[in-house]
This record gives structure tokens, sequence and C-alpha cells, in this order.
């Protein structure tokens, strides 16, 4: 049966989608399932690993169903995840031993804050290309270690492995305890602080301050390599084999959806959180700035290309707070109109450090704050600051990204769910005095995984075919002059050092 669609695989913070891509890069397929929030106390954020793997079946039975495609038809699968993530489970039973620890969780802290008093916060960065922060994945995996009493002797018996989610989908997509694949992709290990940022090879040096076994690890491979994640098996969600082509982490997949395959080409993420990510070229840069040093791809047979990374804990997850925990919007797109009801935030400021802040100032202590208030204050304020605290993130990791790349960013290319909002798409290209592009296909980040599992298996020829597919559907201009903009970003900054220190570690 002739190859027509490339499918993937999009693991979000909240939700699960599978979408089915055709030659042109267009949508012919997608369905998508939530999945819980675990909150057990306040800095811990947790998910239900079956719960995903469940959701993943099901979106991929429903897209195959109501779009009257075959699974057949489809040439190759990529595979695109929440990165940092940390799932340990049983390979004979298959089950997870316990909840998976998200990324935004805070409950390393205290290891990480050790590991800062000999050397700092960058003590491993040229090693590893990060800062010590509650972020990554290794101090999960010593977190683990250190409170599951029976979890080492399980490691030493073999009953117990290590993955970040998208090791745990391709490990159940290829057969699970029946021979699936313990593997994962250069992104994202690059996102642990346990591999070499040079070499894309498990650092024995971490491991042994990270007290990790190695056992327990995935093996590396490239981001886009058929030959290494193996394929579907015939009992699985398809019902038949299909090459599991790419593995990359959601903003690694997001800079390839958005074709930045040239050396300073920029995207910004708009999701969960915001992730502004810059393609580097061959060689890392190493931040001086307060951002992180990645791994953007490793394509099979070429050397890998790195990227810089300012990372925003919390975008999107803010309008849920406002959705959920104040009832203020009774669906996330209501935001929008109460936000225009208002011609300014009326001096609220909003920084939602919920979880500490992450790029550029990486602290873990910090709590959020609302700033500002005074009986003038409104909820159409509120709702506004809410969009505005986004693109203020944005502007300070785009700062410190054009000082450590050493160039000036003369356009940004966006995508996400939050690029749908025309008041902060306006407001972010007004602060950073920039046009603001986003593409025909605003889910970039499944696009991405989708062009990187195609071009594997040859559906897409070279990159030149696939920056073909890439068109642009919107554009905003910037329309706000110097001295509001300043004014703006001058008082933002005074509400973001009201949240130092709030906690005590």
């Amino acid at each position: 049966m002739k190859k027509r669609y490339v499918g993937a695989i999009d693991q979000g913070t909240t939700s699960t989608r599978f979408m089915l891509f055709d030659r042109s890069g267009g949508v012919k397929a997608l369905a998508q399932r939530e999945h819980g929030q675990i909150f057990p106390a306040p800095g811990r954020v947790e998910h239900d690993a079956a719960e995903i793997w469940e959701n993943t079946c099901r979106v991929i039975r429903e897209a195959l169903s109501s779009s009257g495609i075959r699974a057949e038809e489809i040439a190759a699968v990529g595979i695109t995840n929440q990165r940092e993530t940390t799932v340990v489970f049983d390979p004979v039973t298959g089950r997870p031993r316990g909840n998976a620890i998200v990324w935004q969780d805070t409950r390393t802290g205290g290891f990480c804050e050790k590991l800062m008093k000999w050397g700092g916060k960058n003590r491993f960065a040229r090693r590893t290309g990060l800062p010590i922060a509650t972020y990554f994945s290794g101090p999960k995996i010593r977190w683990l270690l250190d409170h599951d009493k029976d979890l080492p002797q399980a490691v030493e018996a073999g009953r117990a492995i290590f993955g970040t989610i998208d090791t745990w989908l391709i490990w159940n997509l290829t057969g699970g305890p029946n021979g699936g694949r313990h593997v994962t992709d250069a992104t994202n290990a690059s996102r642990t602080m346990l591999m070499n940022i040079r070499s894309l090879e498990w650092d024995p040096a971490m491991l042994r301050v990270m007290g990790v076994p190695r056992r327990m690890l995935p093996a590396i491979g490239a981001s886009s390599d058929p030959a290494f994640f193996g394929r579907t098996v015939k009992n699985g969600p398809f019902r038949t084999e299909i090459p599991v082509a790419s593995d990359l982490g959601d903003q690694q997949a997001a800079l390839f959806g958005q074709s930045c395959f040239e050396p300073g080409s920029v995207k910004n993420t708009y999701g969960t959180g915001a992730f502004l990510l810059m393609n580097t070229g061959e060689e890392p840069v190493f931040s001086k700035n307060g951002l992180i040093t990645t791994v953007a791809y490793a394509i099979s047979g070429r050397k890998p290309v790195y990227a810089l990374e300012g990372s925003v804990a919390v975008a999107g997850a803010l309008v849920q707070w406002l959705r959920d925990n104040l009832g203020i919007i009774a669906k996330s797109s209501d935001i929008d109109a109460l936000a225009l009801k208002v011609k300014d935030n009326g001096g609220i400021y909003i920084v939602p450090a919920f979880s500490g802040l992450f790029a550029p100032y990486w602290k873990s202590t910090a709590r959020g704050v609302i700033a500002g208030l005074t009986r003038y204050a409104n909820k159409s304020h509120l709702a506004r600051a809410v969009l505005e605290a986004t693109a203020f993130q944005t502007k300070e990791i785009f700062e410190a990204m054009q000082k450590d790349a050493r160039m000036n960013i003369t356009a940004l290319k966006v995508d996400g769910g939050m690029t749908k909002s025309e008041p902060l798409m306006q407001f972010q290209s007004d602060l950073l005095d920039i046009p603001v592009l986003r593409p025909a296909v605003s889910e970039t980040t499944a696009l991405g995984a989708a062009f990187a599992a195609g071009l594997a298996v040859g559906f897409w020829k070279d990159f030149e075919e696939i920056r073909k597919n890439r068109k642009k559907s919107r554009e905003w201009k910037p329309s706000m002059g110097p001295t509001e903009r300043d004014r703006l970003y001058h008082d933002w900054k005074n509400a973001v050092r009201r949240t130092f220190n709030w906690v005590k570690s």
C-alpha cells in the first residue's frame, strides 16, 4: 500500500495528541486527550504514566478511525514529548513504579542546593550545558533512589529502569515487556544533567556525582534514525509494523518544525510554559546570561546541532490558573475578550513563579506575586496582566539570548496554543520591537517530529523540501513607542524582584 502520511505522537504536559501529515505538511487527522495533573504537595507535580500510555493508544485509534486512514498508509511515526519528566518502571511487568515526577516539580531543591555549594549553579555547565536546577531529570532520579527504599535493589535486579516520556512511549510501542526498546535521543538525554554535551553519551563523572546507576538508563541515539528506535508491534495501537523514525524533545521538535536549520534562527513556543530556542550550529555556545545549552537535533550520520534555550515555567498554565483556581474565566479562550475590555493592565503585574523562576534567574526559592494592586483594578486588568506575563518573561530571555549569541534577532517565529491570542501576540511584538510570525500550522511540535521521521525514511528528501512546506499565516508588527515600552518593562522587573527568596530551602 502506498505510504501517503507520516504520524506524530505529541505527548505534552497536559495532553497527548496523535496527528497525521501529508507530503505538503498539511494536517490530515488529529485526536487529543488530556491527562490528570497530580499535586500531592506544594511544589510537587506528578503524572500517571500508565494513563499517558493509555491515552496515547486511544488518540492513535481515534485519529485513524475518524479520518478513515489506514495504518498501512503511514510511512513512519515520530515521537515528541514533554522533557525532563521522570518515569521509573519495571521492564518485566511493564508497570510504572509510582507516578512520574513532572519537569515543573521542585522537590529536589535541597539536593540541588548541596550540589551548588561546591562550584555554584554552573558547576557542571561546561560538561552538561545545564545549570544545577530542579528542572532536570538527574536530580529527580536521585530523589526516587533516596525515597523508595526498595528501588536500589530493584535496579540491581533489573526490575527498575528510567526514562523520560519518550522512552516510556517507545518502549511500549515496540513491545513493552516483550522486547520493547529502552532508548532515548540526544535532545532528551541532554535534559538530564547526566549526558556529556559534546560526546552525547552518559557522562561517568556526572553519574558518580548524582549517584545514578548506569544500568537503569536508556541507550542514547540520534533524533532521526529508524534503525535505532525500531518498529511498532502488531498487537499495539497501530495493529501493524511502522518504523518509529524520530524522537525529539518538544521544544527541539518545534525548532525543527519551524525550519530553524540555520545558525541564528529563533523560535518561541507558547504552551504550558514558553520556550525560546536559537539554532547555534555544530558547536555548543555556553551562556553567560542564564540560558541553557542543549542539543537541537542530531540527524543520523551527521554532526549534532546545538541550541541556546530560555525556559519559562508558567505561560499557558497561568491562563489555566485564572480559569481553574480563580474561576474568573469559564474557558481559556475567554481571556482575550476579557483582557480587551481595558486599554492597559491598570498597573498590575503578575509574576507566576509558582515553582520558582527558570531562565534567566534559576531561583527555586522564588514564588509568584501579584504586584501593583489598587481599588481601580478589576478582573479585566488581571486577565491582561496574565497575558502580558508571558510576553515579559519572553523578553527577559530574548535579551539574554542576544547577548550570548552576540547578534540581533530581527524576527521571532512563534507557535503553540497561545499564539491564537491576538492581544498577546501584538503585545509581544510591541515589547520586543520586532515582527512576530506565526506559521499556517501552528502546532509545529508535532510537525517537527513528523518532519524528522519522514526525513529519516525518505518521505521528504531534504531540509529544502521541508522548508518549502512551511507557510506564514499571520504577522504582527510593533506599534508601541520606546518610552512606553521601557516604562512597562521597568515595572515588570520591579515586580520580579519581589518574588526572590520567598521561601526557605
